[in-house]
């Protein structure tokens, strides 16, 4: 008999998160997910084991780490929790960097560093982090999202190369746009308003982030292909799942020159005179 693989998720209370935990539990992982919404009881989604976590808070992330462990040791942890901020480079104040920084990219370092002795004591592992494709390109009016995702790039080509020998595999997932998003995590920066000097063309690129994300791929999908991909013996360091056009946008970027990438980024998110 096959011994069920687990998998812990976190920011697994909604969006992608939640998305990709329900597809490991019908693809018969047993789930331990984490979200800052879930009690203590471990209820809350069928078949899947919900903890309390922040992972902003070194000791939530250790009650979070020490249930879990006491249920099973991870064979694959996913790093889904993130937020991001809308607004210009300029009124987007430190404090507002400082909290999507702290949430997208110190949060997955702050969980690999409790995971990490658990995985190399159990022979190996594999490790799961979310980025975007806003970790491989900027768009105008996400600067702080975009750094953070830039970040975790960078990370997770260094944490890919110095776990290796431990049997630890590393993978980052570059998703699209996908129709999962909540509001509650996308708040906008205090400073902008109407009175903004980058006004029309903040509301013109809010516009057309919302259009996109609201006509976005299936989340389902998403998660069942990462479930797929981490059934695997070995796992790709880069997944991106995105449209078509998103994967033509990647390359462009790769490929044309800077000045050509940006007029052609601000055509797209900023049409107004």
């Amino acid at each position: 008999m096959v011994q069920q693989k687990t998998v812990w998720i976190t920011g697994a209370s909604s969006g992608l998160g939640l998305h990709t935990a329900m597809a490991f539990r019908d693809d018969g992982w047993q789930v331990i997910a984490g979200a800052r919404s879930f009690g203590k009881d471990g209820s809350g989604i069928d078949g899947i084991t919900c903890l309390p976590l922040d992972v902003t808070s070194e000791d939530s992330i250790r009650a979070f780490c020490e249930s879990a462990a006491a249920i099973a040791v991870p064979d694959a942890l996913v790093q889904c929790a993130g937020m991001l901020v809308l607004g210009s480079c300029e009124e987007t104040d430190p404090e507002e960097f400082r909290r999507v920084i702290d949430t997208n990219y110190l949060g997955m370092v702050r969980i690999n560093r409790e995971v990490l002795p658990l995985m190399r004591a159990n022979g190996g592992g594999k490790i799961v982090l979310f980025s975007s494709i806003n970790g491989l390109m900027g768009i105008p009016f996400q600067s702080a999202y975009t750094a953070s995702k830039h970040a975790i790039e960078g990370y997770a080509e260094c944490l890919s190369m110095e776990v290796k020998p431990f049997g630890i595999q590393v993978m980052l997932v570059e998703p699209g746009d996908h129709r999962s998003g909540s509001d509650k995590y996308r708040p906008h920066a205090a400073a902008m308003g109407g009175n903004s000097p980058y006004a029309a063309a903040y509301e013109s690129a809010v516009r057309q982030i919302h259009h996109d994300e609201s006509n976005g791929s299936d989340p389902d999908i998403l998660g069942r292909k990462l479930a797929k991909t981490l059934d695997r013996k070995r796992i790709p360091f880069r997944k991106r799942i995105a449209s078509a056009d998103q994967h033509l946008a990647v390359y462009i970027h790769r490929f044309l020159g800077a000045r050509i990438n940006s007029a052609i980024l601000r055509k797209y998110y900023i049409r107004q005179g």
